[in-house]
């Protein structure tokens, strides 16, 4: 029973299109370039947006932004 549930995996991740994935991995590059340290503190100044400072806000945005196009990228496989 154990060595079903590795061979499920794989059978369900194997009907995701290869455009589908490509888009995920693009989406991982790109979150893990927005992320990195240099582009991070490009943020990080004095300025405050509604009393947070700037890099939270640029943070939790890019963050928001990436879950919702995963989304898309997902209903998309669904259909």
């Amino acid at each position: 029973m154990g060595d079903s549930y590795p061979s499920i995996i794989f059978y369900q991740s194997s009907f995701m299109k290869k455009r589908h994935e490509q888009k995920l991995i693009i989406l991982s590059i790109g979150l893990m370039m927005a992320f990195s340290i240099p582009i991070s503190l490009l943020f990080n100044s004095e300025k405050d947006v509604f009393g947070y400072p700037m890099i939270l806000i640029y943070l939790f945005a890019v963050w928001m932004i990436s879950i919702i196009i995963s989304f898309v990228i997902v209903k998309k496989y669904d259909e």
